[in-house]
C-alpha cells in the first residue's frame, strides 16, 4: 500500500520533474557514436573570440537539461568564419548539430553563413528528424543573433 501511495505523490509533481522518453534518430546516434570514437572535431575555445554566444544569457534551452549550456566561439577574418568552436553539456543530438554548424561555416563569408538553414542539418544526417531539425532552427537563431551584433559593432 506504500508503494501505491508514493506513485500517486509522484504523479502529482510537476510535469518537469517527471523524466521525459527523448528516442533519438537512428542518424543522430551513428554520428554520436563516430564521435565518441574519433573524438569532438571543433571542441573547445578561440581566444578573444569576435563572437561568443551562451545558450543560458541568450534563455535559448538547446541542451536539454537545467543547468546544462552550450557556449559557441567564432573568430572572424577579413569576413570570413577562421574559426568555430564550443564547449557544452548537452545531451547528443545538440552534440551532433553543434558539430556539424562548426564544420559548415567554417571559411564561410558572414552572408553565406547567413543562408544556412536547418535543411544543412537534415542534408548532411541525410534525416529529416523533428528534435534534428529543432535544435538545428534554435542553434541557427543564437548563430543569426550573434552574427547581428557581430556586424552592428562594424557600423
Amino acid at each position: 500500500m506504500t508503494f501505491l501511495k508514493n506513485a500517486a505523490i509522484f504523479d502529482s509533481y510537476p510535469v518537469f520533474a517527471k523524466p521525459k522518453l527523448v528516442i533519438m534518430d537512428e542518424a543522430v546516434i551513428k554520428y554520436y557514436r563516430k564521435l565518441l570514437r574519433s573524438g569532438f572535431k571543433y571542441a573547445g575555445t578561440v581566444d578573444n573570440p569576435d563572437i561568443f554566444i551562451d545558450t543560458v544569457s541568450e534563455n535559448v534551452p538547446l541542451c536539454g537539461h537545467a543547468g546544462d549550456y552550450l557556449h559557441l566561439y567564432i573568430h572572424v577574418r577579413d569576413g570570413k568564419i577562421a574559426a568555430a568552436r564550443y564547449l557544452c553539456t548537452c545531451e547528443p543530438t545538440t552534440n551532433v548539430v553543434v558539430e556539424i554548424l562548426c564544420g559548415l561555416v567554417q571559411n564561410k563569408t558572414l552572408a553565406e553563413v547567413k543562408q544556412i538553414n536547418e535543411n544543412f542539418f537534415s542534408e548532411e544526417l541525410a534525416s529529416d528528424g523533428k528534435d534534428l531539425r529543432h535544435k538545428a532552427a534554435g542553434l541557427l537563431e543564437l548563430l543569426h543573433r550573434g552574427l547581428d551584433r557581430y556586424l552592428a559593432e562594424r557600423i
